[in-house]
């Protein structure tokens, strides 16, 4: 069975899998790991990268070599302003619109401020950008990004970095209760059942970058997590059948053979 396409505003991706370029030993295991993910869209960071730099010995030269749609991002942006500012930047220097949009609150935690990234992605939607948000696992505060004219939203699993999988997936469940535009969960992955069971809650798909890039063997990695996505996307569309208190017999019991060697009928 082929895998559903993930469609975010006026595009369609084949993998459910977006993967960041940070971290890693070296170009050649980025390549190697992008490859084996699956992932046909990339995000690249406009303050750490210099993204005009696009020689074929650069990260961005590598990339725009690839097949890969490039998702610019505005992360180590603290306020509104510089975020938009950035984003103009990246729109400019990569002749794309696409913007994965992050305002952080401090050092320590790199959670969202949501004051502020509500103030950006207000004004990114106005001047045309395709803004795909970072935020906290708040079912309102993703309603309004949604509501806003945001092309996707992008919940945390947990904290960047972390690796410490899903940690509320009742908010999660709500978050796709409540909006139908594509849901992305961003950061907080660390290995391959995590990017399942975040699929089975609904996630439309998965974007991570250290829980590959800091793997043992990250290619090894890279492909765990592709066929975790599709597994857990198939899952989802399964439907899985609803959790019990106590048991069920799995076989019928109708006609079954009775001690004393006769046919008996029973009822569950």
């Amino acid at each position: 069975m082929i895998m559903d396409k993930l469609r975010i505003a006026d595009k369609e991706f084949n993998s459910r899998l977006i993967l960041g370029t940070a971290r890693y030993v070296s170009p050649e295991i980025m390549l190697e790991s992008i490859a084996a993910s699956g992932a046909d869209m990339v995000t690249v960071s406009v303050r750490r990268h210099n993204v005009l730099d696009q020689s074929h010995e650069s990260v961005m030269g590598l990339l725009r070599k690839g097949p890969y749609h490039l998702l610019p991002n505005t992360a180590g942006c603290y306020t509104a302003k510089e975020a938009v500012l950035t984003a103009e930047l990246a729109r400019e220097a990569l002749e794309t619109n696409w913007i994965k949009l992050e305002v952080i609150g401090d050092d320590e935690t790199l959670m969202p401020d949501v004051t502020e990234l509500l103030k950006a992605a207000s004004q990114l939607v106005a001047l045309g950008f395709i803004v795909m948000p970072y935020t906290n696992d708040d079912p309102i505060t993703c309603r309004k990004l949604a509501d806003m004219g945001c092309a996707c939203v992008m919940p945390l699993g947990a904290p960047i970095g972390s690796g410490a999988g899903i940690r509320n997936p009742y908010n999660i469940q709500i978050i796709r209760e409540l909006i139908s535009l594509p849901l992305i969960i961003d950061a907080g992955i660390g290995t391959a059942s995590d990017a399942a069971l975040a699929m089975e809650l609904g996630a439309d798909g998965i974007l991570l970058n250290t829980a590959i890039s800091c793997a043992e063997h990250p290619v090894m990695m890279a492909r765990a997590m592709r066929l975790a996505v599709e597994a857990g996307r198939l899952a989802y569309q399964a439907g899985r059948i609803p959790e019990k208190l106590y048991a069920e017999r799995s076989s019928p019991i109708e006609g079954v053979m009775s001690n004393n060697g006769g046919l008996q009928t029973l009822r569950n």
